[in-house]
């Protein structure tokens, strides 16, 4: 990653805002409260995460995506069992997703929310716009399936971890490609969002399968084929793939991060002005400490 082109492009970071959110929630004592007792301890946690990462890369151009689409994403249209599996978030967990925006927003931070799209949605909108100007990505998620937006220039930074990589290093951890993320979790599935891909085929299979014909579409057209391939139990596989077809294909909606959502921001998203008074009410809503309004401060600066 250390070619030339790679450093002259400007850097846009899109962040995954619910991770950081949730990893908060989980995380943080529930020692802190607002100024009606509600729990803030989310919108701390988020807040330190937010501070570090303005502080450290000192960004000129980032979007924070959040989620709306809880029920009401265009893939609960396609399959309305697409994240069945989760809890609701509880009451106290909204109010703070809530906050959580308005702080950024006081920061001068452009925020992405659609009822429709999802924060992987509306970061890989943000990144398809903001190649057409010249910059790279830099998305700021520890989640697997944001790999399949990384092209050339572009990074995945799992922040907690510390650690980042670009499309040249998803193979090795995800054992595909990045542009075959999303073909890869359409065969085996992924359980986090209850997508439950073809049925007996797992992340090896799905990988071996991928690594021979490249795409989903190739493999689907080339079925015959399989049954000669190298590998345990190829013919049932076939069998398996022959009878499954449609639910490859309505998988590979739900696995496909969609690039077309629409944004109503200026597409280079450049830091804006802070609103001083809006970021004081919320530091006094949400009884923040002297260190953080201090920093805050700073950021706004």
């Amino acid at each position: 990653m250390s070619d030339g082109n790679h450093m002259a492009r400007p850097a846009l970071y899109l962040v995954d805002a619910s991770m950081y959110v949730f990893r908060a929630w989980h995380s943080m004592p529930d020692e802190f409260h607002d100024d009606e007792g509600w729990p803030t301890n989310a919108v701390h946690g988020f807040a330190r995460f937010l501070l570090e990462l303005l502080e450290r890369e000192r960004p000129r151009h980032i979007a924070i995506a959040f989620d709306e689409a809880l029920d009401s994403c265009f893939r609960n249209a396609l399959y309305p069992a697409y994240k069945a599996n989760r809890d609701p978030a509880p009451e106290e967990l909204k109010r703070q997703f809530a906050h959580c925006k308005a702080l950024c927003q006081g920061l001068g931070l452009a925020t992405l929310a659609h009822p429709e799209y999802e924060a992987d949605d509306l970061i890989g909108s943000a990144l398809r716009h903001a190649r057409a100007l010249g910059l790279r990505g830099v998305i700021v998620s520890a989640d697997k399936d944001l790999s399949q937006l990384l092209e050339e220039h572009d990074e995945q930074w799992d922040f907690a971890r510390g650690v980042r990589w670009g499309a040249a290093g998803v193979k090795s951890r995800q054992g595909v490609h990045a542009h075959q993320v999303a073909d890869f979790l359409a065969l085996c599935g992924d359980a986090v969002d209850n997508i439950p891909g073809v049925p007996g085929i797992g992340a090896k299979t799905a990988a071996v399968l991928l690594s021979h014909f490249e795409t989903l579409d190739a493999l689907l057209e080339r079925i015959e084929e399989i049954p000669f391939l190298r590998f345990r139990g190829a013919a049932s596989v076939a069998a398996r793939l022959r009878e499954h077809r449609d639910i490859a294909l309505l998988c590979r909606q739900l696995t496909t991060i969609a690039c077309d959502a629409p944004l109503d921001h200026d597409q280079a998203f450049a830091r804006g002005a802070a609103d001083a008074a809006a970021l004081l009410a919320l530091c006094e809503r949400m009884r923040f400490g002297p260190h953080t309004r201090r920093r805050l401060q700073e950021a706004a600066a």
